[in-house]
């Protein structure tokens, strides 16, 4: 990493794309976002009217 900026550009991209992806969250019932989106216990979106 030349700069400290491309260094906060890193960390943030791991955290945002990968970790916080990959981690479970107590908020979703311990699943992944991933796995939560597809899960049946996950709230529908309901279509604007």
């Amino acid at each position: 990493m030349e700069t400290r900026v491309e260094l906060a550009n890193a960390i943030f991209e791991y955290l945002e794309i990968f970790h916080n992806r990959q981690r479970r969250h107590s908020a979703l019932g311990y699943l992944t976002p991933i796995e939560y989106n597809y899960s049946p216990i996950a709230p529908q979106s309901l279509p604007y009217t």
